[in-house]
Parts: structure tokens; sequence; C-alpha cells
């Protein structure tokens, strides 16, 4: 049964975007009714993103791309609350989410945890709904940021804790709906933006990919994704997308392997 929200919880939501007004509004009108507060933080759109999300009734602020995790950072310092929500531009919180995390702060308490994860339902631009074949993370996305934080890295954006303390992450069962891209074009913008990062920090770190791993890569991807991310069960869409899925993991090591080789050039005489 939906609740009636009488009050709005004391948590402060923040989404990073960048070009994001065809999505943004499902995402914002999903929690700004029954939050405290919702930042958006917008790394320079062009298609209005900024001012949509302000008239949806969004804090939205223009901040340089600094990477995933800076990004997230920024976002974090922007809220006035303890208990902080991230979702994505493309993603909706489900009226079942909602109620779930609403329940953890009824009669003025704080949840038990001090972060929770939840499962994210990645829905396929072809599907209308991937309850059945969607992929499925969990994430932790609700957490206190007294306790917990996004990760500085430019490229891996998840939460980590920021104390040696024994801590536990709780576990919600209302869904995040994501859907990640628009059409197979979008998909290779993303996976080219992507990689491209993901190899910056490979050389960065000195990671340099062996000649066997380049080779086999794409193999071992594409089975990773058709079977044990179970694609297979989504027919020939999942065929395609476990081929795109390898390309991805492959051009990172490709990109990653020629700034090595570039560094080497740069140093001969």
């Amino acid at each position: 049964m939906t609740q009636t929200v009488s009050k709005r919880v004391p948590i402060s939501v923040f989404i990073i975007a960048k070009n994001e007004a065809d999505r943004i509004p499902h995402a914002i009108k999903s929690v700004v009714d029954w939050v405290d507060e919702v930042h958006v933080i917008d790394s320079g759109s062009t298609d209005g993103t900024l001012e949509l999300s302000k008239q949806l009734g969004a804090n939205a602020v223009f901040n340089p791309w600094p990477g995933y995790g800076p990004q997230k950072v920024f976002g974090e310092s922007l809220c006035r609350n303890d208990w902080l929500f991230n979702i994505d531009a493309d993603e909706e919180v489900t009226p079942a989410l909602r109620d779930e995390i609403i329940s953890l702060f009824e009669g003025g308490k704080e949840p038990p945890l001090k972060a929770y994860g939840m499962p994210i339902e990645i829905v396929h631009f072809l599907d209308e709904d991937g309850a059945l074949f969607g992929r499925v993370v969990h994430p932790e996305r609700l957490y206190d940021k007294r306790v917990a934080g996004f990760k500085t890295s430019t490229v891996h954006d998840s939460v980590e804790w920021k104390t040696d303390a024994p801590q536990q992450a709780g576990r919600l069962k209302g869904v995040l709906k994501h859907r990640s891209f628009r059409s197979y074009a979008h998909m290779i913008e993303k996976i080219n933006f992507y990689s491209t990062m993901q190899a910056q920090d490979m050389f960065a770190k000195g990671r340099r990919p062996s000649n066997l791993r380049v080779v086999i890569e794409p193999f071992f991807a594409f089975i990773k994704a058709l079977f044990f991310r179970a694609y297979i069960r989504r027919g020939v869409t999942g065929f395609l997308e476990s081929i795109f899925y390898a390309f991805g993991r492959t051009l990172r090591l490709a990109k990653a392997r020629a700034l090595f080789m570039e560094a080497e050039r740069a140093k001969q005489p």
C-alpha cells in the first residue's frame, strides 16, 4: 500500500547530470515530493537540463566535470542532511522503494544501519520493463555521510566507509529503475567515453595490460556477459549486448596499451 507523506523525510538527494533533459524529470519527480531537498550537479549541459531541474523543484548548480567520484563528492558537500540518497539522472525510484525508505525514518527515528543497498534494475532501451531479464546490482546508495561517502576515484564511483570500525550495510527490497542507454549509438558513445577514463586510470597506476590479456579479453568478456550475467536469457538482444560489453572491456585495454606505447616512444632519443 502506498504511504501518504505528511512530513518530508530528512534525506538529501543528489544527482549528477549532463544533457539529461529527456530523462531527468523521471528521476526528480520520483523523489522531490517526499525528501527534504534535491540537488542536481550539472557539468555543462546544452539541452536545458539545469534550467529544467530548477523548474522541477531541485537546487541545480554547475560544476565542471572532475570525474565520477569527485563530482559525487561535490554533490555530497551541497547536502544539509546527514542521510544522503544518490540516484542517477537516468534512474527512477519506484513507489515500493520510496515507501520502504520512508518507513526507515518513521517516528523521527534513524535507520538501524548506516548504509543501504537496493536492487538497481538495468532496463534495456528496447524493453519496456526489466523485471524479467534485466541485470540487477545492489550498490549502496542510501547512507549516513558521517560514516560513509563516495570515493574520489575519477572512474569508480562507489560508496566506502570513512571509519575503520566494522559496519554492516542493509539491503532494501524496493527497486531503483535504471535506463542507461537511449540507443545503440548512445551505448557506443558511453563505452568510448568511459573506456578512455579507464585507460587513463590504468596508465596512471602503471597497470599495463599484457599482450595475452588484450588477445583473450574479447572472448572472456563475451562469455562472462552472455552466460554469467545471463544475457543469453534475452535472446538476440542479449547476444548483441554481450558483444558491446566485450567491446568496451577490450577497448579500455587497447587504449591503455596505446598510452604505454606512446609514453615509451616519447622517451626514445
